[in-house]
Order: structure tokens, then sequence, then C-alpha cells
């Protein structure tokens, strides 16, 4: 892993622009796991040299001819996340559904189908279908506005997705990255919000987060008081203990749900008992960022309930990325 700690600066050239393509001078971007994951070549052996990043803030500097211009104009502050395009054409890109998309392109780490390599934030331009491209609230700051493009979507979709509302009880294991800013959208959409985790370490910050209970999956009797208690258990962590699923699974109510919102490697695996699943009526899937209408709600939320990313900035350069991803690890 140490080769991809020692990132070194390089140019490349864009495909060219699109009529349907913003050009954005980039003025932030978050660190995201998924940068690691991609670099370590956890899904996949990584294309080289490549810039990671999909959580952009930037201005527009450039709009090809069919971009709506009523929506964007040169100057203005906009996000990208860590889609770029899609097919456009598909059933699912026809109803909302364009992060799921079978030729959805990813902001980093893709190869479009005209040969061009797909780069990301980590750089001083990005070049994007204006689909994929988003208007910031102005009450959002840029280095806070940056990871919800990514982490807050990412958690955010399925609190939508599933209903919760005021009285829902939500359950978010997992509390870095994705999962704080999951507990406080939960939290802002009038759940009665848990967390889980490993261990008591982090049972202060959840509660700063506005966390109503917390759980410790140390004590091998944590389910027992929480049984039947849960209607949606969102794993925001990108490692888990198989055997402990079950135990988790069981704090559900029937029809409750298990979801995955973030990836481990791809040759991970998950064994689980279909009668436990069946005597409990208990549903386990995962979701995928969120589409262009979902990441814009998403925003909306935020800015309106003062969500915000818990955060420390660094310059872009090669020794700070490698400093980052460091203290990430």
């Amino acid at each position: 892993f140490d080769q991809w700690l020692r990132p070194k600066l390089f140019t490349y050239s864009p495909r060219p622009l699109r009529s349907c393509d913003i050009d954005i001078k980039i003025i932030a971007c978050s660190v995201c796991g998924s940068d690691i994951h991609t670099a370590n070549g956890d899904w996949g052996k990584p294309f080289v040299p490549m810039a990671v990043g999909h959580e952009i803030i930037g201005h527009i500097v450039q709009i090809g001819d069919s971009v709506n211009k009523r929506k964007f104009h040169i100057g203005q502050r906009v996000g990208v996340g860590p889609e770029c395009d899609s097919c456009g054409k598909c059933w699912r890109c026809k109803n909302g559904y364009q992060n799921n998309c079978h030729d959805q392109t990813g902001t980093y780490g893709f190869v479009t189908k005209d040969g061009y390599h797909t780069q990301g934030g980590y750089a001083n331009y990005v070049r994007v279908n204006s689909e994929f491209v988003y208007e910031i609230p102005d009450s959002l700051s840029s280095i806070d506005a940056a990871p919800l493009l990514c982490a807050g979507v990412t958690g955010f979709r399925p609190l939508m997705k599933y209903g919760v509302t005021k009285g829902s009880k939500v359950a978010v294991s997992g509390i870095g990255g994705v999962g704080h800013l999951t507990v406080q959208f939960a939290k802002a959409l009038g759940a009665e919000v848990t967390v889980i985790s490993r261990s008591d370490e982090k049972r202060d910050m959840a509660k700063k987060l506005g966390a109503d209970n917390y759980i410790s999956t140390s004590n091998p009797h944590f389910p027992d008081k929480y049984t039947d208690t849960l209607d949606l258990i969102i794993n925001t962590a990108s490692t888990f203990g198989e055997d402990q699923i079950e135990s988790i699974m069981s704090m559900l109510k029937p029809d409750g749900k298990f979801i995955f919102i973030t990836m481990p490697k791809i040759t991970d695996r998950l064994t689980l008992s279909p009668f436990f699943l069946c005597s409990g009526n208990y549903l386990i899937g995962g979701t995928c960022i969120g589409a262009p209408h979902e990441t814009e709600e998403m925003l909306k939320v935020a800015a309106k309930h003062n969500i915000k990313p818990w955060i420390e900035t660094l310059d872009i350069n090669e020794e700070n990325v490698t400093l980052a991803w460091k203290r990430m690890l």
C-alpha cells in the first residue's frame, strides 16, 4: 500500500468539451474513503496516473452549448459528487436511478466509451456532464458542502427511501465520516437515533451529534435490551464482524431493514441464514450514493437544518495528500 501513499503531480488532457459539459475550477475537494479503496486496488486494479477525489466544490468557468443557462452560469459556485455521467437512456436513468445506471461514469477511475480516463478533484479543474453538477446553497460554506456530495447523500438516501420521519427508530452502525452525517440527517428528519459501535470509545461523540441511544457491541448482551426496537439499521462501516450481523439485526422489528451504504473490498462476502431472515421478516439490502434529484434534496435539507461535517482542512499538495491518507487510515 505504501506506493499509493506517495502521490505525484501530473497533468492530463480531458475529453473534448461536449455540449452537455461544464468546466469547473476547483476550490475544495474532500478526502473520501473511496479514494484510498481505489488507489489501493480494493475495487479492481486502477489505471495510473489517476487523480482521485469526488466531493468537489468550485466555480464554473466554461459551459457547453446545450447546458441549461437558466440554471447554470459562469462564476457560479457548484458541486460534483461521485458520478459525472450516465447513459441517460435506460430505464434506470429515465426513472431517477442514474446512480444505478449500468453505463454510469464515475468522477474518477472510469474509462469512457471514447477512451478517456476520468480524473477527479485532487486537481485544478474538472469537466463533467451538467446533469451531475449541483447548485450549492448560499448558507453552506464550500468546505462544509464538499463532504455532503458523497458521504452526505450516501447516508441521506436510505433515510428518504425508506420513509424515515418523526418517530422512526433508526440505528446507525459505524460513526465515521459517513456515519456522523447520517446521524445528523436522521435527527433532522425527526427520528429517534441509536448509534451502534464496537466499543464505548465514541459514546461522547454520538451524544454531541444528537444520538438518543448508544450501543456497544463489545457487550455480549447488547441485543437483549433493544430487541424489537428498531425500524431501520444503516451500516456505514466498511468493515464489519460477520458473526455479529445477525445479533445486530435481531434488534429490528419484523419487516425491519438492514442497509449497507459503504463498500469494503470487492472480494468480501457475507453469509446469513435464510431461516434467520424468514423467522424475523428481516430485510437486508444496500444503496449507492444518490441520484441527482436526491442529491439536490439532501443539500436543501442540510442547508435548512444546518447540517455540517466535522472537518479539518489541508492545502492540496503531494505532502498533505500523503498526510491526509495516513491519518484517515
